[in-house]
């Protein structure tokens, strides 16, 4: 019974220091005021201040969409017929001009479900924001990180088009070893980019390639 309480004092405590930090976020207050969906729409922001793909895209993947941040700034930059397509495990709250698929990207007819969508042709922009969810375990929490992007790397290599451009979250010390020999085998131009809007003690920064 003590155990108990004193599991939900710590969940409380957790909670209201991230409600905390939220409120006092500069992104996370900016983003209420602009209308953006989450915090993380900076993000894409600064990356294409940095890179400039957006506006000359014609078709846009999100995987790991919800809540919609990176969508919105997707159909904000993109041209008016730009096609584009967001897939989740959660639900996403409807998005104008945006098509959405509540699947799990390790499903194994996800990349035929993504070619339907695009009419079998290839995509000029695969975007990733995800992160796994944190167990607490460092070993674990990594392995699932190599997953993670060891997956997008998959799709990118099936669906992107010849100089397409893939944007994926990763973490420091997450690309190594085999991953980074996948990523020179399938990706040119390979760089990294921590935008200003990611927390400085966040281990996130963002990959941004080209498909060879």
């Amino acid at each position: 019974m003590k155990e108990r309480i004193l599991k939900k004092k710590q969940k409380k405590e957790s909670s209201n220091r991230w409600l905390r930090r939220q409120l006092n976020d500069e992104y996370y207050i900016r983003a209420k005021i602009d209308g953006f969906r989450s915090r993380s729409s900076y993000k894409l922001i600064q990356i294409n201040e940095k890179f400039n793909f957006l506006g000359s895209r014609k078709s846009i993947l999100d995987l790991g969409c919800s809540p919609g941040g990176w969508l919105q700034i997707a159909d904000k930059f993109s041209p008016n017929n730009c096609k584009i397509l967001g897939i989740d495990i959660i639900d996403l709250k409807k998005l104008p001009n945006i098509t959405f698929l509540k699947k799990d990207i390790f499903d194994a007819e996800i990349i035929n479900k993504i070619k339907d969508f695009f009419d079998n042709k290839k995509i000029d922009l695969l975007m990733s924001d995800m992160s796994p969810n944190s167990s607490g375990n460092k070993n674990l929490d990594h392995i699932r990180i190599v997953s993670l992007v060891e997956r997008v790397l998959e799709i990118a290599n099936e669906i992107l088009d010849k100089d397409g451009i893939l944007v994926s979250k990763i973490f420091q010390g997450g690309a190594q070893g085999e991953l980074i020999e996948k990523m020179k085998k399938n990706l040119n131009t390979i760089k990294y980019f921590k935008p200003k809007a990611s927390r400085v003690v966040s281990a996130e920064i963002y990959l941004v390639a080209k498909k060879k």
